[in-house]
């Protein structure tokens, strides 16, 4: 047990603490082929089921377009086909972790791309987006949201977590509200939920509706 800790510490670390993108890649690239045992199965990972069971609350038609956005090795996508969700694609920066998602074989599409640069998506594809364990320190920031919001469909829905310290030392809030003010989207839902159940951390969970 003490060997699995430090490992997943190191790892933790190595991308909590990356000084640039390559260095973010690498340790991604390290830790796909035990992403899930690691953080699911041994830390308790469960923000990308939080956001799932939100978004399935919309109730949306089972032949929805939906993207994964930050997909990593495909946990949400997972979730999302076992609700009968057949349209689902899937975006992350690792290709080693779209690799293990591939592999799940719940993906329509994969894609590998950076969530801080424009997005090679046309406007208004999807009816709904999730994005779960992305939005964190070091890796992606609030101005993601204008990206997702443009290929998102008026009317469509955007659910994502937002760790506790990027939320605060990020300025979530802030920029959140100037796409409201700005009649980008209707924020319908911002709480606190559960993360990791190991450690008992939490996140903030939005859903926002798409003007």
């Amino acid at each position: 047990m003490e060997d699995f800790i430090s490992k997943r510490k190191e790892i933790h670390d190595r991308t909590l603490f990356a000084k640039d993108q390559n260095e973010l890649e690498s340790a991604y690239a390290d830790w796909a082929p035990d992403y899930d045992q690691d953080v699911v199965a041994e830390g308790g990972y469960i923000g990308f089921k939080t956001v799932c069971d939100r978004l399935l609350k919309q109730d949306l038609p089972k032949d929805a377009m939906v993207l994964d956005a930050g997909c990593g090795t495909g946990l949400s996508g997972e979730v999302l086909a076992e609700k009968g969700y057949k349209n689902i694609d899937g975006l992350d920066f690792s290709q080693e972790m779209l690799d293990q998602a591939e592999e799940k074989g719940v993906y329509q599409d994969l894609t590998q791309a950076d969530l801080m640069k424009p997005l090679d998506l046309p406007d208004n594809k999807f009816d709904a987006i999730v994005c779960a364990g992305t939005f964190t320190l070091g890796h992606v920031g609030p101005e993601a949201l204008n990206e997702m919001i443009r290929v998102t469909k008026p009317g469509g829905y955007i659910c994502f977590t937002v760790r506790d310290d990027a939320w605060k030392q990020d300025n979530f809030q802030d920029y959140m509200d100037r796409l409201t003010n700005d009649g980008d989207w209707e924020v319908l839902e911002n709480n606190e939920a559960p993360y990791l159940e190991q450690d008992e951390s939490s996140c903030q969970l939005c859903l926002c509706k798409v003007a």
